[in-house]
């Protein structure tokens, strides 16, 4: 009797039952006494001793590990995932387009940023914390679908030391949430604090500046509301800090002085919380571009013996006086002004209009012949603690302000245009049209006043410049205009 033993190591491949059947073969061939040729022995498969191992669940070759499984088995024994959630809730606010970071912070994020990849990871902290993070990336969804997709590979030890490594897929949901900012935004009454600013002055020329400043700077994002009154402007806010943001800005802008209060609203004496608020009080000083002002004697010898009559010529973070007979400058800083103030002694209504026929050039001037805008004196009432206090001798009949240009034309000329703050308007004049022309004629005159001013193209003129037209008014060049792009341009 002859008795064949074949050894099959792994699972069944068709190879395996080929010799299967080949080996069953010969041994029925030796039962009946036939020689078996060298050809038809069948080589064995691959055992450990070539280097490799055999998995112990399934039986295929594989390279030696800690666990004597294949990926396969091991997966299917162990899950390094469980316990990780796949598909997680985000939360979103359209209307300030931030996400919130739990538990209260809502953060600014762009779509497939750093910012809002550490968000998303961070609602995972809790659950990968057995788990080692090896790699984590967006994969595109639609901008619509309100997902987010994160792929990541994580690391994990798990039988006698092996380390397994797995790749999975985690769902953020995007689910619409509006934040407390916001909520006050379409409440529009409810805030905890108020920037009132005042001037006493019957133009607004200081105001026009100081919207150009805040649009620029964009410090009116933050308030829940503004609002325009007869001589002021009011600015709402949901913080403090907000509202003290808006004072120390204005501080550095323009000459002013400001004033703090509070007012309890509640008080829980459970927790001892208390809810106030705030108003701050901001008063800018009643000087504006192109006044007539009259120096207190001791104010005019500190800058430099200079004449008590007094043209301002500029308000920016300091009050810029020039004096019209010797045409020294000074400059008024805030501190200054308020240990020695003064008033206007007119307004941009009592300047009168008038011709200049002939001059006598006794130095440079920028004044030459033609029309131009006086105030005189000697046929106005004043009544001014220092002028009343002056020579009579030494108060000039009449002071030049500026020259003058046919209005109408430089408004057809015009072809840029400033952006408005969003407020509220209440109890306006009639006259601001005026006087926000002679605002926009101030920029075109003053090059050191529209540096700080964002001054944009207007498209939809097309100028149309003739013979006729030129009268020497300045303007503004294009290389100092923004283009005024938006999303409806863009799109």
């Amino acid at each position: 009797a002859v008795r064949t033993t074949i050894a099959i190591r792994g699972p069944l491949t068709p190879e395996h039952w080929i010799c299967r059947q080949q080996a069953a073969s010969c041994a029925w061939r030796g039962l009946r006494g036939e020689r078996l040729s060298g050809m038809e022995y069948m080589q064995t498969p691959a055992t450990s001793s070539q280097g490799n191992i055999l998995c112990c669940t399934c039986g295929i070759l594989i390279p030696p590990n800690a666990a004597n499984m294949c990926v396969s088995c091991l997966r299917k024994e162990v899950d390094i995932t469980e316990g990780i959630p796949k598909q997680v809730s985000v939360h979103f606010c359209k209307q300030c387009e931030r996400y919130l970071q739990p538990p209260g912070t809502w953060v600014q994020c762009a779509l497939e940023s750093r910012e809002l990849l550490a968000l998303c990871l961070k609602k995972l902290k809790s659950s990968m914390s057995k788990v080692r993070l090896i790699d984590a990336g967006f994969l595109w969804t639609e901008p619509h679908s309100k997902r987010i997709k994160i792929k990541l590979t994580i690391q994990k030890e798990v039988m006698n030391g092996a380390i397994l490594q797995q790749v999975f897929v985690v769902d953020f949901v995007i689910h619409p949430q509006m934040c407390e900012d916001c909520h006050r935004v379409e409440a529009k009454d409810f805030w905890k604090a108020v920037v009132q600013v005042r001037q006493k002055t019957v133009h607004k020329k200081t105001f026009y500046y100081l919207e150009q400043l805040i649009l620029k700077h964009k410090l009116h994002q933050n308030s829940l509301r503004i609002k325009e009154i007869h001589e002021g402007i009011d600015f709402y806010y949901g913080s403090k800090q907000h509202a003290q943001k808006m004072v120390d800005f204005l501080q550095c802008t323009v000459p002013c002085r400001s004033k703090a209060s509070q007012r309890l609203i509640s008080h829980d004496v459970h927790s001892n919380t208390y809810n106030y608020k705030s108003t701050f009080s901001v008063e800018i000083v009643p000087i504006c571009k192109d006044n007539v002002v009259c120096l207190s004697p001791r104010l005019a010898q500190s800058l430099g013996n200079m004449g008590q009559v007094c043209v301002c010529i500029r308000v920016t973070s300091t009050i810029h006086l020039i004096d019209p007979n010797t045409l020294q400058i000074a400059e008024v800083d805030n501190n200054t002004y308020w240990r020695y103030p003064f008033n206007s002694l007119c307004n941009p209504r009592q300047l009168e209009e008038f011709i200049i026929m002939d001059i006598d050039i006794i130095r440079d001037q920028k004044l030459g012949a033609g029309a131009g805008l006086r105030f005189d004196f000697a046929n106005a009432n004043i009544n001014d603690e220092f002028l009343n206090k002056m020579n009579p001798h030494h108060v000039p009949d009449v002071v030049l302000i500026k020259k003058s240009y046919d209005r109408a034309k430089r408004v057809k000329r015009r072809n840029w245009k400033l952006r408005e703050m969003e407020r509220d308007r209440e109890g306006m004049d009639t006259d601001d049209e005026r006087q926000y022309q002679d605002f926009l004629e101030d920029l075109e005159e003053d090059e050191a006043l529209r540096k700080n001013v964002n001054i944009f193209r207007d498209s939809s003129k097309i100028p149309v410049e003739s013979d006729t037209d030129d009268d020497g008014a300045p303007q503004i060049s294009l290389m100092e205009m923004l283009e005024d792009l938006s999303l409806n341009d863009a799109t």
